[in-house]
């Protein structure tokens, strides 16, 4: 039997790895995954090789991300990523379910951010009127990578960031101890001052957050009033 399209792509990338680079990024990755150890650079040569060879993938996003989420080594999730950036206008809003499982699901902050800042955030730009319940439903979740989205969707948005969300969700979690949570406040923040910096010190200034939240936040800040 012929291999479908992720699996010749999963035998590809069995092909090139690297046992050495596999341990140092396991223990980078907390040891949380499995790694075949294909750097960035061999990893981006091997996807657009395939492409090159067959194209994108022709399968719906929620079955695209199930199956590259139940291969145990996380270059697979990774080449995930990469396939929904290639087919995000093809994100339908019946897909949340599917994109909330690439949260939710082998969570850590190298996949959960990416798609916080760039499927959630292109999902909510696509069915604005999800945002408000998709917003109060991931701050509140008990699911920390989602509380994490809610903060961090809106990166990117610029001047299209939704000023009052981005206050209620910080709001929402500022006495949140999670390393996670308090780094994503500060980064949230940080991003929009490079587009309304008074807005963040004022703001910063007015809210009772947590040293590194606040640190981070200002990082880029200069003559702090």
């Amino acid at each position: 039997m012929a291999m479908t399209y992720l699996e010749t792509l999963h035998e590809e990338i069995r092909s090139r790895q690297n046992a050495a680079d596999a341990v140092k990024m396991q223990a980078y990755m907390k040891n949380k995954f499995a790694f075949y150890g294909l750097k960035s650079p061999i990893m981006k040569e091997v996807i657009r090789n395939h492409v090159k060879m067959y194209g994108l993938p022709d399968i719906c996003i929620p079955e695209l991300t199930k199956k590259c989420w139940n291969y145990r080594e996380r270059e697979m999730q990774y080449a995930g990523l990469f396939f929904v950036d290639k087919l995000r206008k093809d994100i339908q809003e019946h897909d949340l379910q599917a994109l909330e499982a690439t949260i939710t699901e082998k969570s850590w902050w190298d996949t959960v951010d990416h798609i916080a800042k760039h499927h959630m955030g292109h999902y909510i730009q696509s069915f604005k009127h999800r945002e408000q319940e998709l917003v109060e439903k991931w701050i509140h979740s008990p699911n920390m990578w989602l509380n994490r989205t809610a903060i961090l969707y809106q990166l990117g948005y610029k001047k299209e960031t939704d000023e009052d969300i981005l206050k209620y969700v910080i709001e929402q979690q500022k006495e949140n101890k999670e390393f996670f949570i308090r780094k994503a406040i500060g980064w949230a923040l940080r991003e929009y001052a490079k587009t309304n910096p008074g807005f963040v010190v004022e703001f910063v200034n007015a809210t009772e957050l947590q040293p590194l939240s606040r640190k981070e936040a200002l990082k880029n800040i200069q003559h702090i009033e």
